[in-house]
């Protein structure tokens, strides 16, 4: 008789505990899961965050995991890595909404069920509005890092990311940031890219790095699709209206909100931050998609994003409810429940291995011709609902600004990573693009693509505003 794939030494409904069973073939030794603790419920009402719709997955709840729920879901996550270290992440939603109470007896429940010899580290997404000195405080007595959500400065960040009042939120978020530097909380900065901030990618990395003395930072596309049904509800924003229900945003369509992102806008906002970076800051801050894009030249893909395969990042819900992905939070992607099944027979499940694989297995001929295939793969399925240059269905909505950025970053990669293999450290390509820059001449292209003559752009003359 065929092992079953877990062994249940009881059922978690009754109090009784669900077990992994150390036989399953395709459990992956590793996985980055984000928990929602509060669901999709948060106190702020960010125009483009079509998550705040998800609450439509559970209308009559109150969106709060309980302790039974907290317990079982870091028990489960423990158990589950055969790897030494663990990431605890934590996301929302606003999870500051569960209070620091909430989070302290999460710490107790994973020094009661770590594992010998496991380290576990801990992540926390917040927009940093309710932030005060005891939050802060347990952030850094833990060893807490924290992910801010910042747009940019004031009139960048205030266009979408604002209250349940429209009114802008810079000013309660760069109070949250003070008191993370005030207690030495470790902080990275999230930026989402927008129609309303797309141009500003080298005055937006000056501001985090100059301003809020930033060290790391990551850049996420906003790409809000929608149908010829929906796009007008979608172009008004995701927040819950009198007039009727919150409509449940889903991967499908092939329109984008107003709100999105221009494909070639993004690959055009991060070759302008690159070209600052790659002057001026390699190996003292660190750009997320840079640096996995230099371990991509050596074939480790730490992104799931630009991974050849996916499926490693499943998201948790309050009540339990385990997705497929932090992106598909909805029903088609529901693999099951912590409670009824253990979670690593979930992810392991032929239901996510499909997911996952199907990401390398769905490729267009166009992207499997590209010439940068090994460092992007085809990007995220969520994004795939363009048509390729064949007319083929499946093409990455971003592929334009992706193929410009991986075309455009490859000498400076490939120098980097040169450098490495011969001992060197990789930030001495900024003393190689200062000699390459000596030779181009002023009046050249910049290196960014832009169309810009060089002095002007990335050059000596460059504004520094």
């Amino acid at each position: 008789m065929q092992a079953t794939l877990l062994e249940r030494t009881t059922t978690s409904r009754s109090g009784e505990r669900l077990t992994p069973d150390t036989r399953l073939p395709d459990a992956p030794p590793c996985f980055h899961l984000l928990a929602k603790p509060s669901g999709s419920t948060c106190n702020i009402d960010c125009k483009y965050c079509f998550f705040l719709s998800k609450e439509a997955l559970y209308p009559n709840d109150k969106h709060r995991m309980s302790q039974v729920t907290l317990e079982t879901y870091l028990r489960q996550l423990l158990e589950s890595h055969r790897t030494p270290e663990v990431t605890v992440a934590w996301q929302g939603g606003e999870p500051t909404l569960m209070k620091v109470e909430f989070f302290r007896q999460a710490v107790e429940f994973v020094e009661k069920h770590r594992q010998p010899g496991q380290v576990v580290k801990h992540t926390f997404q917040t927009n940093g509005i309710l932030l005060d000195d005891e939050w802060c405080a347990f952030f850094k007595q833990y060893h807490f890092l924290v992910g801010l959500s910042v747009d940019g400065p004031r009139e960048l960040h205030d266009t979408y990311r604002v209250d349940r009042r429209a009114q802008g939120t810079f000013d309660l978020v760069m109070r949250g940031l003070d008191l993370l530097r005030q207690h030495g909380v470790e902080f990275n900065i999230l930026c989402t890219v927008n129609a309303a901030n797309q141009h500003h990618g080298r005055e937006i990395y000056r501001f985090f790095r100059d301003q809020l003395g930033a060290k790391w930072m990551q850049f996420i596309p906003i790409i809000e699709r929608a149908t010829e049904q929906t796009i007008q509800l979608a172009n008004q924003g995701w927040s819950d209206r009198p007039d009727h229900r919150r409509v449940l945003y889903t991967q499908t369509g092939n329109l984008v909100t107003e709100r999105s992102v221009g494909a070639r806008q993004y690959g055009q906002f991060l070759m302008d931050i690159f070209e600052e970076w790659v002057r001026h800051d390699v190996g003292r801050v660190f750009v997320q998609l840079f640096d996995v894009t230099l371990e991509a030249m050596f074939g480790r893909h730490l992104l799931c994003i630009h991974a050849p395969t996916c499926g490693l990042g499943p998201a948790l819900e309050y009540n339990g409810d385990l997705y497929s992905c932090d992106h598909f939070v909805e029903p088609g992607y529901r693999l099951g429940n912590i409670h009824e099944t253990h979670m690593l027979t979930l992810i392991a499940s032929p239901e996510q291995r499909k997911f996952g694989l199907n990401k390398r297995d769905s490729l267009t001929a166009q992207c499997k011709r590209c010439e940068v295939r090994a460092l992007c793969n085809g990007g995220c399925p969520k994004d795939r609902f363009a048509r390729s240059h064949d007319g083929e269905e499946g093409q990455n909505y971003l592929c334009e600004g992706l193929a410009l950025f991986f075309n455009g970053s490859r000498r400076a990669m490939e120098k980097m990573a040169t450098l490495y293999r011969d001992g060197r450290p990789p930030s001495d390509v900024m003393a190689l693009t200062a000699i390459e820059d000596k030779r181009r001449g002023p009046y050249a292209p910049c290196s960014c693509g832009s169309g810009k003559k060089f002095r002007f752009c990335h050059g000596d003359h460059a504004s520094r505003a």
